[in-house]
């Protein structure tokens, strides 16, 4: 029985793709800053561990609990809709700190056990923003792409430990908490200047020909564990999909 360690599982995708690996049969170990009991008493092959992916201490602490693993999930990450012209520096290094930082931080801790073992597979999750350009979420996309090309150079520099790296391309998914947990990030990050464009661009978003649910997140995450043939970015819904196979 395998065992996947899944970052960011308090909502969302990752507590999704924790459900879909659980019903497969597999050992998981849910992640999140502050943990959730309610999910304890539903498997018995679950475990629920407080981690904070952009500190250290935390990150050994929660390596160390788990034990050996088979999946790394990097799903944690932090959203940001606002003019980047508006957004404090801090606030770019906060986004960083968590999409990109803490990703690196987490694949680092696990690394030397799928390297001794010569077996292991990283799935980073990123955006399907990094598949095209799109206003008003430059910080979030660049904290993205910094992913994609982490996870493209780290891939082949894994392969003669037979450890696996894979990305995750989620599209839009309006039933996620992505603007709520933001919100008090985003406050004041669109200036009068910027509001008529700002509104063009909510009003698209909130009518979109095609969207990603977290169960399609859930599915991409498991076909990437699984996958032999070399592939290295996997799409996640249906927007998502049809953006890539557009490039």
């Amino acid at each position: 029985m395998k065992t996947v360690l899944i970052t960011g599982c308090s909502s969302g995708y990752g507590l999704e793709t924790a459900r879909h690996f659980l019903a497969k049969g597999w050992n998981v170990i849910a992640t999140m800053r502050t943990p959730r009991q309610d999910l304890v008493p539903r498997w018995e092959r679950l475990r629920v561990l407080p981690l904070d992916v952009t500190n250290p201490a935390s990150i050994a602490a929660a390596v160390e609990a788990a034990g050996p693993i088979d999946v790394l999930v990097n799903n944690a990450g932090i959203g940001l809709f606002g003019a980047f012209e508006a957004t404090p520096m801090l606030t770019t290094r906060a986004v960083f700190e968590t999409n990109t930082f803490g990703v690196m931080a987490m694949t680092q801790a696990v690394l030397p056990q799928f390297r001794t073992r010569k077996a292991g597979v990283v799935i980073n999750v990123t955006s399907s923003a990094t598949l095209a350009p799109m206003p008003l979420v430059a910080v979030y996309t660049a904290s993205k792409t910094a992913i994609e090309g982490f996870t493209a150079s780290l891939a082949f520099e894994l392969e003669a430990f037979n450890v696996t790296v894979k990305l995750v391309e989620p599209g839009y998914a309006p039933s996620t908490r992505f603007a709520e947990n933001g919100g008090a990030r985003m406050k004041g990050l669109i200036p009068p200047a910027y509001a008529p464009f700002a509104e063009r661009i909510f009003a698209a978003i909130t009518q979109p020909a095609a969207v990603t649910t977290e169960s399609d997140v859930a599915e991409a995450v498991w076909r990437a564990a699984h996958d032999t043939s070399g592939q290295l970015r996997f799409p996640a819904g249906a927007d998502a999909v049809a953006l890539a196979q557009s490039l």
